[in-house]
């Protein structure tokens, strides 16, 4: 369900000659210097979602295996965006990641000290998968082709993550409704503004902005729908969130 648009997800495995794309010079200092930021921002994302899914499983310890698993998926990915940036010759600027992430980081360990598995799902395994997902999308058509096989084989892995989270919460959708929706209040702002801090960087990849924007938000509505609320209900948290 869709409360966006009924545009399709783009195939992360089409050909890029289908998708008619202009690709960017991948050598060109202006290319390296804005991917240093995103390759940066792609490598912090990976190891900051490995570690939040050991930590969400110090709260689940019955779903320790699992949640042990898809923590070493997100470190395989890791390894394989940091070949991206030693194949193209840039150094990741890690401490711009770090930055990027630092408000949801935040509210994540504020959640895990309080013991809120649902708003650590939310953040983690919902809106961060589902910004992964859309970034990842928007990026394949255009990426050199040593990324290009990478992130294929990284977002189909996604799904998984962001599956594991919406079949949590819908399990508990009654005991954790309301907090789901103070989460989302709280969280879903904060990719707004994530994406703009990236917004020049991002085109100079050639990701274009409103594609992401609205790739991320069918999504997210998508997988909060699957959990439990209604269409009116998840227009409401959008637009309170984003208004």
């Amino acid at each position: 369900m869709s409360v966006l648009a009924t545009l399709p997800n783009p195939d992360p495995s089409a050909p890029a000659a289908d998708l008619v794309v202009s690709l960017p010079d991948f050598t060109s200092a202006a290319y390296k210097d804005a991917y240093s930021r995103i390759n940066g921002i792609v490598i912090e994302g990976e190891h900051e979602a490995c570690d939040n899914y050991k930590a969400i499983s110090t709260l689940l310890p019955e779903q320790a295996e699992e949640l042990g698993r898809l923590a070493r998926m997100e470190m395989k990915h890791m390894r394989g965006f940091q070949a991206c940036g030693r194949n193209l010759q840039v150094t990741p600027d890690m401490d711009f990641a770090k930055n990027f992430f630092a408000p949801l980081r935040n509210n994540f360990q504020a959640a895990l000290a309080e013991g809120k598995v649902a708003t650590c799902l939310l953040i983690q395994a919902i809106l961060i998968e589902a910004f992964s997902i859309a970034a990842y999308h928007i990026y394949i058509p255009v990426a050199d082709p040593f990324a290009r096989r990478v992130t294929e084989g990284v977002v189909k892995d996604e799904y998984l993550h962001l599956n594991y989270g919406q079949e949590w919460l819908k399990a508990h959708f009654d005991e954790v409704k309301d907090e789901i929706m103070t989460a989302n209040k709280a969280n879903l702002p904060l990719i707004k503004a994530m994406l703009d801090a990236v917004e020049t960087d991002a085109a100079q990849l050639r990701m274009e902005k409103e594609g992401l924007i609205e790739d991320f938000l069918i999504g997210y509505q998508e997988a909060l729908g699957d959990v439990g609320f209604t269409t009116r209900e998840i227009i409401r948290m959008s637009a309170r969130a984003l208004g």
